[in-house]
């Protein structure tokens, strides 16, 4: 069994070792240290998504739960530094975002960029690592699943998919989980809609591809997720598709 623990940057959920899936929620939370204040921002600025991913972290914890696995989940936005992200991407610390300046990220310069990957980014990390690798030592490979939501619109043009699959060149994942989703005739299923899961460097390049486990990227639209309704309604959704 993963045991549960709760650390500065991250919380591991507790689910067996052998159950074959890991969950990962990037963007949980869209809280601060207490020393960062909000970076500048209004706070009405943390209710949007430049800040987390919204509704996601409830929808994981119920998945954790209702399946039995263990979850990695961030305890910082990623406003502060996005785990989602390599190391040398220019949008790990975002100075604007969705025309959103923060002015706190302004002057980031190399000393607190260090600062904040050593404190958060990779202890984050690190704990994705450690529940893959106790995983592994049961000789059943996990495949990784990580959680994320996306908004109804940009740029003032609608999104139409309810729920996505983004990947990379790893079909495993992917395909059953598109094929489970498109049973449903009423969701509009993207299919690395409205981005790719192809981005060198993010969470599931380094814990998936490198390992060559399955892996695949859920996102789902944020309108339908906004409160505890929606976010039980596609938790037990999921929690179907992985137990099919």
């Amino acid at each position: 069994m993963i045991e549960p623990h709760i650390d500065e940057s991250f919380e591991i959920i507790k689910g067996r070792k052998d159950a074959g899936l890991v969950l990962i929620c990037d963007h949980a939370r869209n809280c601060l240290p207490d020393e960062y204040g909000t970076l500048g921002l209004d706070p009405s600025q943390f209710k949007r998504h430049i800040a987390y991913d919204i509704g996601m972290e409830a929808i994981t914890r119920q998945m954790a739960a209702g399946l039995g696995v263990p979850a990695v989940l961030s305890k910082f936005s990623r406003l502060l530094i996005d785990p989602n992200r390599g190391t040398d991407d220019p949008t790990l610390i975002m100075r604007i975002s969705d025309g959103a300046v923060v002015p706190g990220n302004r002057h980031v310069d190399e000393a607190e960029r260090q600062r904040r990957m050593t404190r958060y980014y990779t202890p984050y990390h690190n704990a994705i690592d450690r529940v893959v690798e106790s995983c592994l030592a049961t000789k059943r490979a996990p495949a990784l699943l990580s959680m994320h939501s996306f908004t109804q619109s940009w740029k003032g043009r609608p999104r139409p998919w309810h729920v996505a699959v983004l990947w990379d060149a790893d079909a495993r994942l992917p395909h059953a989980l598109l094929d489970a989703l498109r049973q449903d005739e009423a969701l509009v299923v993207g299919d690395n809609e409205p981005y790719t899961g192809n981005l060198t460097g993010d969470t599931m390049w380094q814990h998936g591809t490198q390992r060559n486990l399955a892996h695949a990227i859920i996102e789902v639209r944020q309108d339908l997720i906004g409160d505890e309704a929606g976010q039980e309604l596609w938790a037990r959704r999921f929690v179907a598709i992985m137990n099919d």
